[in-house]
């Protein structure tokens, strides 16, 4: 498997990606991987499905880098940007390959914001694989990842570094943003057969049965792996996620 970076400079902005594939020339179709919060797209979840995608299906990978995270250069995380990202991408897959068959894998956060993006505009891709979505990203953000201080601090109109290994500064206007999304009492089974969640039933994180009642509720098919933290750290929790996806993808 070849890589390759690039950055797609596109309706102004300047997205800084990465491309897994065997030949260039002989590209017809690619998943849009989106990472989690304080992630970015050099992650060894992404390299890992990107090599089983190639394997069994031929399918190239595309990671990227959400606003703020990783090396990208902007200072403020604001959701139009996230969703502006997503729309540069989509547009330059399509063009640079070819018009592919265009698939998406997000996890975490990147699935929040994969959701809200279909939410939004349609679903623009054949399939949709969201591992541990954060369907309720506020309170997953302000209950699960943020602490008491945090919150105070941002009530006073400061900034705050959030997050784990890779902190992301945040604001009062960011947290207004997520709290305004609510995926929970939205419509999303005119998408339901096109969309795949597996959850871990050991996420500390997102919780397991909020996801699983969001799941059922919009009756989207859900895949529950046993040994599976957040983060999918066993290889065989992560291998089994990965099965699924590439089962699922490979049905379309």
């Amino acid at each position: 498997m070849k890589s390759q970076n690039y950055i797609v400079s596109r309706n102004g902005y300047n997205v800084s990606c990465k491309l897994y594939y065997e030949d260039r020339k002989a590209i017809g179709g690619v998943v849009l991987f989106g990472h989690g919060f304080g992630g970015h797209k050099d992650t060894k979840a992404a390299e890992r499905f990107a090599q089983r995608a190639l394997d069994k299906l031929k399918l190239c990978t595309v990671t990227f880098n959400w606003p703020c995270h990783g090396d990208d250069v902007r200072k403020k995380l604001r959701l139009a940007d996230c969703d502006g990202y997503l729309t540069a991408l989509i547009e330059d897959i399509r063009e640079r390959y070819g018009d592919p068959r265009l698939f998406a894998y997000a996890t975490s956060f990147g699935g929040f914001l994969f959701l809200k993006y279909i939410l939004d505009h349609g679903n623009p891709f054949r399939r949709v694989a969201l591992r541990c979505p954060s369907v309720d990203h506020y309170r997953i953000q302000t209950e699960r990842i943020m602490t008491a201080e945090d919150m105070e601090k941002l009530q006073k109109g400061k900034e705050v570094a959030v997050g784990f290994d890779h902190k992301i500064m945040v604001d009062k206007t960011h947290l207004d943003e997520i709290r305004s999304v609510d995926l929970l009492h939205a419509d999303f089974t005119p998408y339901m057969d096109d969309i795949l969640i597996i959850h871990g039933r050991r996420d500390e994180i997102v919780p397991f049965d909020m996801v699983q009642a969001f799941a059922d509720d919009q009756l989207i098919e859900f895949v529950p792996i046993d040994n599976a933290d957040h983060r999918f750290q066993d290889p065989r929790a992560m291998d089994e996620a990965i099965k699924a996806i590439l089962d699922f993808f490979g049905e379309a």
